[in-house]
C-alpha cells in the first residue's frame, strides 16, 4: 500500500502525561516513519512541562504538522486541559490537508470535531478507545452517570469505520454495544527502552533504598488509578514486616495532596519523571510493581514494568487480563481489596525464589509484544479502512452528517 496522509484528532498529547498521550505520540512518530504524511490537532498546554516528554517525541522541537488549539485547565483536575472549540479548525485542516484517513484518539471536543470533519468531508474516520470512562463515574461517586457516558462512548465509535482498543475485554465491550468494527490494537511495549539492564544502584543511593526491597507505582495520582487501595495495602506490609520495604510512587495528579498527607512512612512521591530517560531506569531499578486500577483498557505502566523485570501485582481488570499470569509474571488480587494486595506484596518479599521466577516471566511476557509489529499491523488496517470506504457522501448528506454528530454529544 501507497503511504498516504493521515490526521491525528486528539484531546490528549504530550507534554501531558498519561497513557493515551504516550501511545499517540508513539503512533505518530511510528506512521511517519512508514511514509505516512501526519498532522495532528490537539490542545495547547502550558510549555513548563515539555521536557518530560521531550525526547519520546522529538527533543523538544516544536512537531511539524501539529495543529493546537486554545485550551483551559479541567477544574478539580488541572493536570488535564479541555480544548476551546476546534469545529472550524478541524474543517479547515481537513479541506487543506485533504488527509486519506481521520483518526480520533479520543472522545472529546477535539476527537468529535475531528470526526464531524471527516464526515462531512466524506473522509473515512476510525477512533480508538483507550479509556472506560463510565467506570471513572463510579470512582468519582456519580455511578447514576455511568450509563449515559457509556451510551456516548458507544454513539461515538459506532459511527467510525473502525474502532481500535487495547484488549480483548474491551473489544467485546464494544461489540455488545452494537460498535460494528472492532480491533484490538495497541498491546505494544518498547522492550529496549524499557530493561532490566538500566537499573542502577546510584539512583537506589540517591533513594536511600539501598538494599531495601522495593514496591513501585507509576501512573496518575487519581481516584480512578486506586492509589489509595495501594497505599493501604503498603501500610499493612510495613506493620507486618517493619522498615525494610519501601513503596516509591511516580506521577501526579489531582489527588497528589490528598495521597501524599495518607501515605504510611516509607513511601517516597517522586511527580512526574522524563518518560525516555528517567521512567526506564526508575522501573528497573525497582523490585516488584504494584498497580491497583480496574479502569484500564490496556494498563501501558503494567507493560512498561513487566519489560523492566519486575513482577506484577495487580487486580485483573480491563485490559490488564490480557498480560498479568499470575505465577508465571505476577500475582493477582481481588479489586478495591487492599489486605489481599498486601498479602500478594509480602509473598515477594518472603520469596525470592518467586519472586525471581516472576520477573523473568514478566521480562518473556513484554519482549512478545513488539511494538514495531503493531505499528506495521497499524500501516495495514488504516490501508484496509482507506481502501474499502464508500465513495464520498452528496453534499447534502454530507451536512446532514455534521448536523447528526453536534447533536449527538
Amino acid at each position: 500500500m501507497l503511504a498516504m496522509r493521515v490526521l491525528y484528532c486528539t484531546d490528549t498529547y504530550p507534554p501531558q502525561v498519561n497513557g493515551v498521550s504516550v501511545v499517540t505520540a508513539l503512533t505518530v512518530a511510528g506512521m511517519r516513519a512508514r511514509g505516512w504524511d501526519v498532522e495532528i490537532l490537539a490542545p495547547r498546554y502550558p510549555t513548563a512541562s515539555a521536557s518530560v516528554f521531550a525526547a519520546t517525541v522529538g527533543g523538544g522541537e516544536p512537531e511539524s504538522g501539529l495543529t493546537t488549539l486554545a485550551s483551559v485547565p479541567l477544574p478539580f483536575y488541572p493536570e488535564v486541559r479541555v480544548a476551546m472549540s476546534g469545529a472550524a479548525v478541524a474543517r479547515d485542516i481537513v479541506a487543506r490537508f485533504r488527509p486519506d484517513l481521520v483518526h480520533c484518539e479520543t472522545e472529546f471536543l477535539v476527537g468529535k470535531a475531528g470526526q464531524a470533519a471527516a464526515l462531512g468531508f466524506g473522509v473515512p474516520c476510525v477512533t480508538s478507545y483507550h479509556t472506560d470512562f463510565s467506570k471513572y463515574a463510579r470512582s468519582y461517586r456519580v455511578p447514576w452517570l455511568a450509563g449515559a457516558v457509556s451510551r456516548s462512548l458507544i454513539r461515538f465509535h459506532g459511527r467510525a469505520a473502525r474502532t481500535y482498543t487495547p484488549s480483548q475485554p474491551s473489544r467485546d465491550e464494544l461489540l455488545r454495544g452494537g460498535v460494528r468494527d472492532v480491533e484490538v490494537w495497541g498491546r505494544g511495549v518498547d522492550a529496549e527502552r524499557f530493561n532490566p539492564g538500566r537499573r542502577s544502584a546510584a539512583l537506589r543511593a540517591r533513594m536511600g533504598i539501598d538494599d531495601t526491597f522495593t514496591f513501585l507505582y507509576v501512573g496518575r495520582l487519581a481516584r480512578e488509578k486506586g492509589v489509595d487501595v495501594v497505599l493501604d495495602a503498603f501500610r499493612r506490609v510495613r506493620e507486618a514486616l517493619g522498615t525494610g520495604v519501601r513503596l516509591v510512587v511516580a506521577g501526579e495528579g489531582p489527588a497528589a495532596t490528598t495521597l501524599r498527607a495518607a501515605a504510611p512512612r516509607g513511601t517516597v512521591f517522586l511527580g512526574n519523571l522524563h518518560h525516555a530517560s528517567e521512567l526506564p531506569v526508575l522501573y528497573a531499578s525497582a523490585d516488584a510493581f504494584v498497580f491497583a486500577s480496574v479502569t484500564e483498557t490496556l494498563g501501558l505502566v503494567v507493560l512498561e514494568a513487566m519489560a523492566s523485570g519486575l513482577a506484577v501485582v495487580a487486580t485483573p481488570a480491563g485490559g490488564v487480563v490480557d498480560h498479568l499470569r499470575p505465577g508465571e509474571n505476577g500475582l493477582a488480587f481481588p479489586a478495591h481489596d487492599a489486605e489481599a494486595c498486601a498479602h500478594a506484596m509480602m509473598q515477594l518479599v518472603s520469596d525470592r525464589a518467586l519472586l525471581h521466577r516472576l520477573r523473568a516471566g514478566a521480562r518473556r511476557t513484554a519482549e512478545a509484544l513488539n511494538w514495531e509489529a503493531e505499528l506495521d499491523r497499524l500501516h495495514d488496517s488504516y490501508g484496509e479502512v482507506v481502501t474499502g470506504y464508500l465513495q464520498p457522501v452528496p453534499q447534502a448528506s454530507r451536512s446532514a452528517a455534521i448536523g447528526v454528530v453536534a447533536n449527538t454529544s
